[in-house]
């Protein structure tokens, strides 16, 4: 059967723009369904991505879209993907406009999954309103900008530990923050210890910010104050659409989309690059990996076009 593209690009993010300017120098017919903001849109920058460090989330995207202008096979289109099906050897997938409620209907050979992950905060007062600025994820990305300055990082048991530690190479000035019992090991208190990091275990209240989504203290049940300028934690995550659970993919015992060396699911022909398969999460790597995956699905495509 003819299909409308050769590839369905779900997402368009670093990974999902990247996939699709290689696929589109590939001369392969793609649509991109952009369903909307990435997970770093609060982050003041995009930091650690190689000549464009400490870009604005938004104007990385924005470029990212400049330059698919010249490939005309490459269609991007404001659409949210609500069902993804088995359409002979390839896809059929039904979505909506961001804007409206108009059903769309494409169908595809291949699909590449880039929607991504959504962070799950602490139900406290100040961790949604500071996400990004005031309180983040990843000192990789972060780290820097606040260095040498008053940290907490926040959790329980060996992930915070696991942080702490990690985060203590940015500051001498560290503070887990367990919010009640901490379940650290001794081994952990004795390694915390060494490296000279606090650890206060009291029940917290909220976060208090300043008028630009800074932090500027934890505040304790107790009426306590602790002054810090940055706060880090491990947030759990899940999938931002249900899509790859929904096609019976197999999902990782942490909820991430699962892959194989070439970036394919366990459906075959879809594939999943960037934040949604598992990995270190990072605006640069997710790139890398829609390139990968763009290179995985046009050998896989010429392959099929051309058999022995």
């Amino acid at each position: 059967m003819a299909y409308d593209y050769d590839v369905l690009i779900i997402g368009a993010g670093s990974a999902g723009l990247s996939a699709a300017l290689t696929l589109g120098r590939c001369l392969r017919r793609v649509l991109v369904a952009d369903g909307g903001p990435p997970r770093n849109e609060q982050s003041p920058g995009v930091h650690g991505f190689l000549t464009r460090d400490g870009i604005r989330p938004a104007e990385l995207l924005r470029l990212g879209h400049e330059q698919l202008q010249p490939y005309e096979t490459v269609t991007v289109q404001c659409l949210h993907i609500d069902k993804l099906s088995k359409e002979g050897r390839g896809f059929r997938a039904i979505g909506h406009g961001t804007g409206d409620d108009a059903l769309t209907t494409v169908t595809a050979r291949r699909v590449l999954l880039a929607t991504g992950v959504s962070d799950i905060l602490p139900p406290l007062p100040g961790f949604r309103e500071l996400w990004g600025r005031g309180v983040l994820h990843c000192p990789y990305c972060h780290g820097w900008e606040v260095r040498g300055q008053p940290l907490a990082v926040y959790g329980q048991g060996r992930t915070v530990t696991g942080l702490a530690l990690l985060v203590s190479r940015w500051s001498h000035d560290v503070v887990v923050v367990t919010n009640g019992p901490g379940h650290l090991t001794p081994n952990a208190r004795r390694r915390l210890r060494r490296q000279k990091i606090g650890i206060r275990e009291a029940p917290i209240a909220r976060l208090i910010g300043t008028p630009g989504r800074e932090l500027r203290c934890i505040q304790f049940e107790d009426g306590n104050e602790l002054e810090r300028a940055a706060l880090f934690l491990h947030a759990p995550q899940h999938q931002r659409t249900p899509l790859a659970a929904d096609l019976g993919a197999r999902l990782t015992s942490k909820g991430a989309v699962w892959v194989d060396s070439g970036l394919q699911t366990s459906i075959p022909g879809v594939y999943a690059a960037g934040d949604t398969r598992p990995g270190t999460q990072q605006a640069l790597l997710a790139a890398a990996d829609g390139n990968r995956a763009a290179i995985v699905i046009n050998e896989s495509l010429t392959r099929e076009e051309c058999p022995r």
